[in-house]
């Protein structure tokens, strides 16, 4: 059985946890709570999908408090660990923390939602290269970017800055150059802090910080890069097929992928036909079918 943690032990162990949860998710996890016998099944599904939510659940069962031995990135193993009152009570303080104005809520729309796709289509990827730690390659997609939402806070023009971005972002320069330049910082290294406080794998984090680094990583052809190389692959596909470059770049070209695309096909085996079929099967699951 899992041991019962107080509010006060839950408000200091998520002290830091700043990335507001969909307020939808919100709404939706409060009217689970209200039934007379709450799903913990549905209430992990609703969770998964929130970039906040899921990093805050994560720091609690990978705190000191619960002792594990090894760091987990599972959301449903979470949800086991700790049990349904401490995940209720946890809803519940992020809920508090989590209060947003309209311009806000519209503002982070796009995150919201392609945190979930690239998420979604992290997990079916990794399942269908073989890849061993689906969870790792999930929680990458929905956290890559969990760095965002902190810099709209700190930088109100940031999305023409991330829109500048994305433009430049071909050959040797990256999109955390652009933000480097004009901003002094790069959510990229914004999102790896956050990852860190939320006690998530180091692998996870390191992909994290390097996610927009992806074409010095390839081009490394020593083997101490094996596993970064295996998560950001898996990212880097996601990212393309759920169209990151249009919702978060207002792109209508993908400059990373281009200058990306043969040194990760080339890495994981597959020829531009199989990655074709890869998009399609993305597709017809149902995943991100707006970006198409």
């Amino acid at each position: 059985m899992s041991p019962e943690i107080s509010t006060e032990q839950l408000r200091g162990i998520l002290q830091g946890i700043s990335v507001p949860p969909q307020p939808q998710i919100m709404v939706d996890l409060q009217m689970e709570q209200m039934q007379p016998y709450p799903d913990v099944n549905n209430i992990a599904r609703l969770i998964s999908q929130d970039p906040g939510l899921s990093g805050a659940l994560l720091k609690l069962v990978n705190s000191p408090f619960y002792g594990l031995s090894n760091r987990i990135s599972s959301i449903q193993r979470a949800i086991n660990l700790l049990g349904t009152n401490t995940v209720i009570n946890l809803i519940n303080a992020q809920a508090i923390k989590g209060a947003l104005d309209d311009d806000e809520i519209v503002a982070l729309n796009g995150f919201w939602d392609s945190a979930q796709d690239i998420a979604q289509t992290c997990l079916m990827l990794a399942k269908r290269i073989g890849f061993q730690s689906s969870d790792e390659a999930y929680a990458l997609g929905l956290f890559h970017n969990c760095g965002i939402p902190l810099m709209l806070q700190r930088f109100p023009n940031y999305f023409e800055v991330q829109e500048e971005a994305y433009f430049r972002a071909s050959g040797d320069n990256r999109v955390v150059d652009t933000e480097n330049r004009l901003l002094n910082t790069n959510h990229s290294v914004v999102g790896y802090f956050i990852a860190r406080s939320w006690r998530l794998p180091e692998r996870v984090c390191e992909a994290i910080a390097n996610h927009h680094n992806a074409r010095s990583i390839f081009t490394d052809d020593s083997t101490r890069h094996t596993q970064l190389k295996n998560l950001l692959a898996i990212l880097k596909m996601a990212e393309h097929i759920c169209g990151c470059y249009r919702i978060l770049g207002r792109q209508e070209v993908d400059h990373e992928w281009e200058s990306l695309s043969a040194l990760v096909l080339d890495y994981v085996g597959l020829s531009e036909y199989d990655f074709d079929n890869l998009r399609e099967a993305v597709k017809e699951a149902g995943i991100g079918g707006s970006y198409y």
